[in-house]
């Protein structure tokens, strides 16, 4: 189990708000066919595991892995899939090489989100059945009433979350994948017209259509692939009841976040994240919630998140950068890729393949993701250009 591991082919397509010229299964092979020829030109048949983030309802078909295999290369070859966050899938295949049972694996997630006519109706079915479903609520206002006790919590103000949205929605703008860039004032945030008090709709993130593709390597395999490993150092996911009446920390907390990060950083050694990371890319589904996860991934202390934002703590120029690659909230939510997404940006930055989003002197960083309402389910990654 103390085979250490490296992402070695990262391939990725769509990217739109609506992808009709394509359907999931044609983007997701552009995808691994990218994956595969960053990792050297390798052959399909040379890959030893297959694992897959998908969810038959996002999909509109059941027994959705029945749909995986061909797309990957992945034909007659084992098959998993992990109904959950691509950071999920990719722990996943972390597990499968450690136990030194394969020594090559493909991770893939998608988002075809374009396709559902009525994404809320479908949220709204995976709410509580018996004390949630009933009131035919927009499902969001479950983030509403978080996002209210968060800021009680803690002390954090609504401008703070706004000045989330307005900073990651600059940052989108030198991102050209990112669809949601622009440059915004706090009045245009505060001001918005309100999707769940205290949320506007400026804080939440715009859907989009995408797919991406990690291929992980064990060290031996890895500096055979390529000459540009990343390696990932630590990986940790918990969930949480996604009954709103027993958490155990109430709506205010996160304690899915914590518990993932307190995993990750003990297996890559981290005591002291603010100070061993570079940069974070983490979730911001909604504006508070990058907040809320800071402080819960220990980066800061609670109710400090907001106060150092507003200090430029996390902006690209800043002692610890989050989420310059605009986040959900600038580049699109990807829904079961939506991990692999704040993954992908960590990747390239440590590659130093962002474009002009490109941070200087990087070694470590941190991508985080949170599944989305109502689910209190989080997974985090630990990577590095050091073994």
């Amino acid at each position: 189990m103390n085979r250490k591991v490296a992402i070695v082919g990262l391939g990725y397509a769509g990217f739109g708000t609506t992808t009709p010229d394509l359907s999931y299964r044609e983007m997701i092979f552009e995808a691994v066919t990218k994956c595969y020829e960053d990792a050297g030109g390798i052959p399909p048949q040379a890959i030893d595991s297959f694992v897959a983030a998908s969810e038959d309802f996002m999909e509109g078909i059941s027994i959705a892995d029945e749909y995986v295999p061909d797309q990957l290369g992945a034909v007659l070859k084992p098959v998993q899939s992990i109904t959950g966050d691509g950071l999920q899938a990719l722990a996943s295949a972390v597990m499968q090489i450690k136990t030194g049972q394969q020594s090559i694996v493909a991770a893939s997630a998608f988002s075809k989100v374009s396709n559902l006519s009525h994404h809320d109706h479908l949220v709204s079915y995976a709410t509580d059945p018996v004390y949630i479903r009933p009131f035919q609520e927009n499902p969001y206002f479950i983030a509403g009433l978080e996002m209210n006790r968060f800021l009680f919590e803690t002390g954090a103000t609504r401008e703070q979350c706004a000045e989330v949205v307005v900073k990651n929605r600059y940052n989108a703008l030198k991102n050209p994948s990112a669809h949601y860039g622009a440059k915004l004032t706090l009045e245009d945030v505060t001001e918005a017209p309100p999707l769940s008090e205290p949320l506007g709709i400026y804080d939440m993130s715009g859907h989009l259509d995408g797919s991406i593709v990690f291929l992980l390597a064990s060290e031996e395999r890895a500096r055979e692939l390529t000459d540009k490993p990343v390696w990932i150092k630590g990986i940790g996911w918990a969930t949480d009841t996604p009954n709103l009446d027993s958490r155990l920390e109430g709506l205010g907390g996160a304690v899915y976040a914590r518990l993932a990060a307190q995993q990750a950083y003990r297996m890559a050694g981290i005591s002291n994240p603010f100070n061993e990371i570079d940069f974070a890319e983490i979730d911001d589904t909604f504006s508070y919630k990058e907040l809320q996860h800071l402080e819960a991934l220990n980066i800061c202390g609670p109710g400090e998140a907001g106060k150092l934002l507003e200090l430029g703590c996390f902006g690209p120029d800043g002692d610890f950068p989050v989420n310059v690659s605009g986040g959900s909230l600038g580049a699109g939510y990807l829904h079961e890729a939506n991990g692999m997404q704040r993954l992908m940006e960590v990747v390239l930055q440590l590659r130093e393949e962002a474009g002009p989003r490109q941070l200087p002197h990087l070694e470590t960083g941190l991508a985080f993701a949170w599944r989305g309402v109502p689910t209190a389910t989080g997974a985090a990654a630990i990577l590095s250009t050091r073994v």
